[in-house]
C-alpha cells in the first residue's frame, strides 16, 4: 500500500541522516586525536608545570620521569581556554613556553620516544574516556536493522529464497532456470566485501589495549556482512597499537598489504559490476520485484548499501594512520562509489609505517 511505502521511505531517510551524523561524529573524534593543538587529559600520566601565579596541567604520554622531577618552566604569555568536550576536558594552550633552557636528558628522551610512538600510530591513549554516544547510536541503528530484517522485511517467497540460495551455492544442477544476472552479481560482490574490509580494518582499525579483537567480526562478516561488523564499529576504540616489522612478514598482514591482492580484488569487482550493470532493463525490473518480495534479496541489498556507506570512514581512518592524507585526500570523494572506490584506494595506498620488533623485558632492563 502507498501509506506503508511512504512510512518505510521516511524510516530509510531517518537511517540515512543517522549514518551521516555518525560519520561526521567519527571524523571529528579522529581529528581531535590527530590535532596536535589539542592536549587531552585522557592520557595515563600527567605533567605538572607550575609557577607562582599559574598552575597548568598538561597531559603527555610516557612521562613518569617528568612527573617525578617536574621541570622549572617560565610562562611568558598565558591564555588558557578550557572546553568540556564529551565528558573529557581538553585544554587549548595559547601560551608560549620557554623550554629551551631545560637540560634534563631523561625528559628529552621520553618526549622523543612518545613523539615517535604517536607518529607511528601507537600513542598511549587507552580510550578509557572514549565517548560512548556514538556507540549507543550505532547499537540502536544495529538493533533497528535487525528488527527490520527479521520482522518487517518482505517475506512473500520463502521457498524461492531457499531455491535461490541453493542455486547460488551450486547445490542444484542445471534445471533450466536462469538466475537473474543482477542477483548473481550482488551475490559475488558480497563475497568480496569481507576481503576489502579486512584490508581496511587490519591493522589500522584495531582497538587500543584492552579492546575487542577485530578478527572474529571479520570472519563472521563472510556470512553476516555489515550486520556483524556494525557491533565492532560501536565497540571500536582508537588509536590502534603500533605495528611491528615482523607482523607485516606473517599472515594475514602480508597478504592483506599485498598490491597483488588489491589488484585481483579490483579486477574481480570490475568484472562482476560490468556483468550486472550491462544487463537489460527487464533484468533490473525482475531484480526490483525480487527486492520487494524476497527477504533474502531485500536483506542482501541493504547489506551491500551499508558496507558501501561505512567504507569512506574506514578509508579515512586508514589513510590517516598511514600519514597519507595530504597526498591521498583526492581518493575520499571517490570512496563513495560502491566497492570500486574502496578497491581503488587499496590498490594505490602506501605501505604501512612500522616500528622495530620489541625486545624482551630482560634485555630492556639490562640496557
Amino acid at each position: 500500500p502507498a501509506k506503508r511505502r511512504r512510512f518505510w521511505d521516511e524510516i530509510l531517510s531517518i537511517i540515512l541522516v543517522l549514518y551521516c551524523w555518525i560519520l561526521l561524529h567519527f571524523s571529528c573524534n579522529l581529528n581531535m586525536l590527530a590535532n596536535s593543538s589539542l592536549i587531552s587529559s585522557n592520557f595515563s600520566t600527567l605533567l605538572f608545570l607550575r609557577n607562582q601565579k599559574v598552575a597548568t596541567r598538561i597531559s603527555l604520554a610516557n612521562c613518569d620521569k617528568i612527573k617525578k622531577n617536574p621541570p622549572k618552566t617560565q610562562f611568558l604569555k598565558n591564555s588558557i581556554s578550557r572546553f568540556g568536550v564529551k565528558g573529557s576536558l581538553l585544554y587549548v594552550c595559547h601560551s608560549s613556553l620557554n623550554l629551551q633552557n631545560q637540560q634534563d636528558p631523561s625528559m628529552e628522551k621520553d618526549l622523543a620516544g612518545s613523539t615517535e610512538e604517536n607518529e607511528l600510530g601507537g600513542g598511549s591513549n587507552n580510550g578509557d574516556q572514549w565517548d560512548w554516544t556514538t556507540s549507543f547510536v550505532l547499537f540502536g541503528l544495529w538493533s533497528g536493522l535487525m528488527y527490520y530484517v527479521f520482522f518487517l522485511a518482505p517475506n512473500q517467497t520463502p521457498l524461492t529464497d531457499v531455491y535461490f540460495l541453493k542455486k547460488l551455492l551450486n547445490l542444484k544442477g542445471d534445471d533450466g532456470f536462469r538466475m537473474n544476472e543482477v542477483l548473481v552479481g550482488l551475490w559475488y560482490i558480497m563475497g568480496l566485501w569481507p576481503l576489502v574490509y579486512s584490508m581496511l580494518l587490519l591493522p589500522t582499525a584495531r582497538s587500543s589495549k584492552g579492546g575487542i579483537p577485530v578478527w572474529p567480526f571479520l570472519v563472521l562478516s563472510c556470512f553476516g556482512g555489515a550486520y556483524v561488523l556494525i557491533p565492532y564499529f560501536a565497540l571500536w576504540k582508537p588509536p590502534p597499537p603500533p605495528v611491528e616489522e615482523t607482523e607485516l612478514q606473517r599472515l594475514p598482514l602480508n597478504l592483506l598489504e599485498s598490491k597483488l591482492t588489491a589488484g585481483i580484488t579490483m579486477a574481480a569487482g570490475l568484472g562482476i559490476i560490468f556483468y550486472a550493470g550491462l544487463s537489460s532493463g527487464d533484468v533490473w525490473k525482475e531484480f526490483y520485484q525480487y527486492f520487494r518480495e524476497s527477504r533474502f534479496v531485500h536483506a542482501t541489498s541493504i547489506d551491500f548499501s551499508l558496507l558501501s556507506a561505512f567504507a569512506p570512514f574506514w578509508i579515512y581512518n586508514d589513510m590517516t594512520a598511514r600519514k597519507w592524507y595530504d597526498k591521498g585526500s583526492w581518493l575520499l570523494p571517490l570512496s563513495v562509489i560502491p566497492f570500486l572506490g574502496p578497491a581503488l584506494y587499496l590498490l594505490l595506498r602506501p605501505s604501512l609505517p612500522t616500528v622495530p620488533a620489541l625486545s624482551s623485558p630482560t634485555s630492556t632492563e639490562e640496557k
